[in-house]
């Protein structure tokens, strides 16, 4: 890559001198310090001033809700730059989205080309979705940058597993750590790349039996446990502190001790297709009243159950929190929309809360209206949703169209196990909030970049025929 940035210093230069550009722009006009970044924020002050990784209450209270990477993170910004200076940290994350970019231009130049290597760092530079992350004091542009490091990693040691090297392969792992550490579901790149590898194993048993399938299970051996030593450490704190076997973090980051509505979760789950939905009913809930008319008709299934549902809304709204019986109400309406369409539980809204992830417009960081659709917004917020929205179709028509119709792309199928794997677990979430396909997106342009390394080649062979 570096010989790449020498041959054409001129155009790195002024492409990253944009994309500094487009994320101060985000920084200064639209921060994004929300309540998961206070919380994040929290843990790290107590961290740094008290030795604790604990949330602050009438004491400091131990906690396994969060992951450690991020509250590590802020605790490193905020001792060199002044406690709670979120601005800092958002700054740092601006770098730290830099070194994406020529990242996802080096695994563009190792699976397709040097020219596709330039258009993946342009589309990275000025792609609006990744810069509105770097302005949000969130986890997105971290784990962005560890899983294009985890990916490219992999891509050398799979180029290098005739001379059996395992420096990359450690380092792949020390970045899926990393990312891991930061969200759960870094994982999942793991499953993907450990998934090549073992098919890879299979093809080298059919055809190259020996030393080269020694390297493919010691490079497999010693992902797996790099990538997982750093959970070591974490694990057995929960237990020693909190007494509670806990490797990651609970999946909806409650405490020990705090109630969760399982019963609304899966009721939820039964109708909830878009993020709009996410912002109106499920993150109001607990804690402020729900408005029955925000509801889609898809909820109910018989005028009976639009009068359970609206009898066991009222309910909650009357103490704006669950308890058991409340959320039982939720459980058995659940279960019998399930059993009424079970295809549509586990087939259809699951696809379509994929679709509304990967196609909505990235407004939520934005002050346009999650329902954009409507234009009862400020015109230039609409325009902006509209922009923005055309902007996403881009990205993801131009991966689809490289991947068909664009230069050949090396190890195509790890690429798009990854996508794969995260999309299916996406579906399963309550929430479909656009950010969780984010770590999707250097797939995505590596994927689009394809399409400029066709062009290039058509270019070439067209000014062959000329010259002949």
């Amino acid at each position: 890559m570096r010989k790449l940035v020498r041959q054409h210093f001129r155009f790195f230069l002024f492409a990253t001198l944009a994309a500094i550009a487009l994320r101060l722009l985000f920084i200064f006009r639209f921060p994004g310090v929300v309540t998961d970044s206070f919380v994040y924020g929290d843990i790290a002050k107590n961290w740094l001033q008290h030795g604790i990784f604990g949330l602050s209450g009438q004491e400091i209270s131990p906690t396994y809700a969060r992951l450690p990477g991020y509250p590590a993170f802020l605790a490193a910004v905020f001792a060199i730059f002044g406690m709670e200076h979120y601005r800092a940290a958002l700054v740092v994350q601006m770098f730290v989205d830099i070194g994406t970019c020529f990242l996802i231009a080096d695994v563009a130049r190792r699976v397709i080309s040097d020219r596709a290597a330039k258009a993946a760092f342009l589309l990275t530079a000025l792609c609006p979705f990744l810069a509105s992350y770097v302005a949000a004091a969130l986890t997105e542009t971290l784990e962005g940058f560890f899983t294009t490091l985890a990916l490219d990693l992999a891509i050398i040691g799979i180029e290098e597993l005739d001379v059996g090297t395992l420096r990359p392969w450690f380092g792949c792992g020390l970045a899926l750590g990393a990312a891991i550490l930061l969200r759960p579901d870094g994982g999942l790149l793991l499953a993907a790349i450990i998934s090549s590898l073992l098919i890879l194993l299979g093809r080298a048993f059919k055809r190259r039996p020996g030393a080269w399938a020694r390297h493919i299970l010691l490079a497999a051996l010693v992902l797996g446990c790099v990538a997982c030593a750093p959970l070591v450490p974490w694990t057995w704190r929960n237990f020693h502190t909190l007494r509670r076997f806990e490797p990651l973090a609970p999946r909806y980051a409650n405490e020990e001790d705090e109630f969760v509505p399982m019963g609304f979760n899966r009721w939820i789950k039964t109708w909830i297709a878009d993020y709009t939905s996410v912002e109106e009913i499920y993150w109001p809930a607990p804690g402020n009243a729900l408005d029955v008319g925000k509801l889609p008709d898809r909820a109910f299934d018989s005028p009976e159950q639009r009068q359970e549902t609206v009898e066991a809304l009222a309910d909650y709204n009357d103490e704006l929190h669950f308890d058991p019986e409340l959320d039982a109400k939720f459980a058995a309406i659940a279960a019998e929309r399930i059993r009424d369409a079970p295809l549509r539980y586990y087939v259809w809204l699951p696809l379509l809360r994929i679709a509304d992830m990967w196609l909505r417009p990235r407004t939520e960081t934005l002050p346009s209206d999650s329902r954009w659709w409507e234009f009862n917004d400020d015109p230039k917020w609409s325009a902006l949703a509209v922009g923005l929205g055309t902007v996403g179709l881009f990205y993801v028509g131009a991966a689809l169209v490289g991947v068909v119709r664009g230069a050949p792309i090396k190890y195509l199928g790890l690429l798009l196990t990854f996508v794969v794997l995260r999309s299916a677990f996406l579906g399963t979430l309550e929430n479909p909030e656009p950010r969780y396909t984010l770590e999707c997106y250097p797939v995505v342009i590596v994927l689009a970049s394809a399409l400029w390394g066709r062009i290039s080649r058509q270019k070439s062979d067209t000014s062959s025929s000329v010259a002949r």
